[in-house]
């Protein structure tokens, strides 16, 4: 493999500082609540209003001021996500089985009872983040779905935002951003109920309250900057995979951009599309920082280079624009969300397509997916058994306790052993 552009060298930051002043925030609201919600609410959204939680008047005022056509925009992208979560929730299955004489052994499927959704509100009011949380936590079952973002005003939520959390399900809407919105969600301040699970997107502060908060309530996934990767080769038009790539590269000046191809002249081409359309971007100041410091164009010699090469960057959006896509489908393995061939973009997948845009960053596709309908659903098991099937483990079960030291436990198989013994329970296998 060889670089036609490499990134620049990248040295790992100390986030000491950052994570300690994510500690102590969460310590100060776990320990003073509401008064220091409100503290941080004031310092950091420029808070001035009243009540955090937002009224029906206001939303109904919001429903009524904005236009019919985003309305219909809205529909659609919401329809496309929750029928495509809700056929995910039927691939699902409960079932109970016998597994040996008299041992039934079963699995429920149950939601989440309160899930906490986060919309960020920073450079971009990403709406169409409320179909995908709130939107996909309704169509798990989950009861009570709390949905929050920032004040853009210091009084009001972005109200395209607003909309989009009340038409998405959301059972209550505050406006209350950042480590404060997380910590209250996960403590139950300022009116919340608290919830069992927190999800959304965010900034590093963010990102590192939902890793210090997981364990008291469940997370969706950590994100962090957002990522692309373009496999194309020559069938492809560069000036369409320059755009996908600056795309990407317009949600700030930490977000990757890399392409794989197997044509030198084909790289050198979207190199130069890139230069010529970020002379009339409109974005071109972020996607021009992002794509000089984070861009890479790569040469390989194979398909298979170029899925290995991939699966080590397991970039959270992957576009294949190649003459095999279908070969790519059937042998890549680590990436977020997959968009084949040129007539998908991640800007689908991002507003509406169906799939979900919440997507592993940083490699973590390595090991895990996106946000989907399963992150709100709890797999449980169960066991039933007759007093024959008890008495016939019992020894086995026993003597593996024994094995591993916990003589209590042997105990509670060796007393079902006597318990059910051939004459003790005379009818009762029966």
């Amino acid at each position: 493999m060889k670089y036609l552009k490499r990134a620049e060298p990248q040295s790992r930051q100390n986030n000491d500082d950052l994570v300690q002043h994510v500690r102590k925030m969460l310590v100060d609201i776990e320990s003073n609540r509401d008064a220091a919600v409100r503290h941080y609410a004031e310092t950091y959204d420029r808070w001035q209003g009243g009540e955090f939680l937002v009224s029906g008047d206001e939303i109904e005022a919001v429903r009524k001021s904005l236009s019919p056509v985003f309305k219909d925009d809205f529909a659609f992208a919401k329809k496309q996500v929750v029928d495509f979560a809700k056929r995910q929730r039927d691939t699902l299955a409960e079932f109970e089985d016998e597994f040996g004489d008299g041992i039934v052994l079963g699995q429920k499927i149950i939601p989440v009872e309160n899930a906490g959704c986060y919309i960020p509100g920073g450079k971009y009011p990403l709406i169409s983040a409320a179909i995908m949380s709130v939107a996909t936590a309704k169509a798990a079952g989950v009861d009570y779905v709390l949905g929050a973002a920032p004040p853009r005003d210091g009084k009001s939520i972005y109200p395209h935002t607003l909309y989009a959390l009340a038409e998405s399900g959301a059972d209550e809407i505050y406006a209350i951003g950042g480590v404060q919105a997380f910590a209250s969600m996960a403590y139950g301040c300022v009116g919340m109920r608290p919830v069992d699970i927190i999800t959304g997107p965010g900034n590093a502060y963010v990102a590192e309250a939902k890793r210090q908060l997981f364990g008291m309530v469940g997370i969706d996934l950590p994100a962090g900057p957002t990522e692309i990767l373009v496999i194309a080769d020559d069938s492809a038009d560069p000036a369409l995979v320059a755009a996908d790539l600056l795309g990407q590269a317009e949600h700030g000046p930490d977000s990757p951009a890399w392409l794989i191809t197997q044509s030198t002249s084909f790289g050198e081409a979207v190199a130069a599309e890139i230069e010529t359309q970020l002379v009339t971007l409109p974005t071109r100041q972020v996607a021009r920082a992002s794509w000089d410091r984070w861009g890479e164009i790569m040469v390989v010699d194979s398909d298979d280079e170029a899925i290995a090469v991939s699966d080590r960057y397991a970039p959270e959006h992957l576009e294949v624009q190649t003459a095999r896509n279908d070969y790519y489908l059937a042998n890549l393995r680590n990436y977020g969300s997959l968009f084949l061939g040129e007539e998908s973009t991640v800007a689908y997948g991002d507003k509406g397509v169906g799939t979900n845009h919440t997507l592993p960053t940083g490699r973590a596709a390595r090991y895990t997916g996106g946000l989907w309908v399963g992150k709100f659903l709890k797999t449980v098991t169960y066991q039933r058994l007759t007093p024959a099937a008890s008495r016939q483990i019992a020894p086995a079960m026993g003597r593996l306790c024994r094995a591993e030291g916990m003589l209590a436990h042997e105990i509670t198989a060796d007393v079902r052993a006597e318990r059910y013994a051939e004459g003790q329970t005379a009818g009762a296998d029966e």
